[in-house]
């Protein structure tokens, strides 16, 4: 049986504006682990590898490094501290050249990357607007698949600006952070699912799944 390598790449904004949201972004992400996990079990030919970059104007901080799902801990509130401002462009270009040397070689990959920010790019020093359109473009051209998470700002607009049309609105509200969270972990489903039916899962990744038994996990 051939093995499908999914590297999910999740690159989260820390910036001290999240702090209103630390709580349910903390148990959103916990919860996306556990899909995961939910996910390997549903379909065994494929292994789930799991990165989390968090960046805020004090750093961009690699707090998991393509570690396999089976073995994940979740984060608390030591781990995630919203501080600072939001150097989002570095830490796009930087997590993603990482990966792309990381997984370079490594056959039947797949990447999903998910970028949930706040806010609109305010700090970075190291990449330009066009640098990071372009090294989105040049691995989507690679068969990886990029959504964009946000709120407070023209979320379609920016996401488009720099090659992403995977986009989700959120409102940064506890309660209502469960709902993107929820909406996030379906999606995250159907991605494998069409892995699994060895479909190309690139497109439509928000797009609303159909009502039938076979697009749920078992519980």
């Amino acid at each position: 049986m051939t093995t499908d390598k999914v590297y999910n790449l999740i690159i989260l904004d820390e910036s001290g504006s999240m702090s209103a949201i630390k709580n349910a972004t903390i148990s959103g992400f916990n919860e996306v682990v556990q899909t995961i996990k939910g996910i390997e079990k549903k379909f065994p030919e494929q292994q789930h590898f799991i990165s989390l970059v968090t960046f805020n104007g004090l750093g961009i901080k690699t707090l998991l490094d393509k570690q396999p799902a089976v073995s994940l801990s979740l984060i608390d509130e030591k781990t995630y501290q919203p501080d600072s401002m939001t150097p989002l462009y570095d830490a796009i270009a930087l997590s993603v050249l990482k990966l792309k040397i990381d997984v370079a070689g490594i056959e039947n990959v797949n990447v999903l990357v998910t970028i949930l920010t706040d806010g609109e790019e305010n700090v970075s020093k190291e990449f330009s607007h066009a640098q990071v359109n372009s090294i989105v473009a040049e691995q989507k051209n690679l068969g990886w698949t990029f959504t964009y998470i946000g709120a407070n700002h023209d979320v379609v607009r920016v996401a488009r600006s720099i090659s992403i049309t995977n986009t989700m609105v959120f409102e940064a509200d506890e309660k209502l952070m469960k709902h993107a969270f929820a909406k996030e972990n379906q999606s995250r489903v159907q991605y494998s699912m069409k892995i699994h039916a060895k479909v190309d899962p690139r497109s439509g990744y928000y797009d609303e799944p159909d009502s039938s038994e076979d697009n749920k996990l078992d519980k």
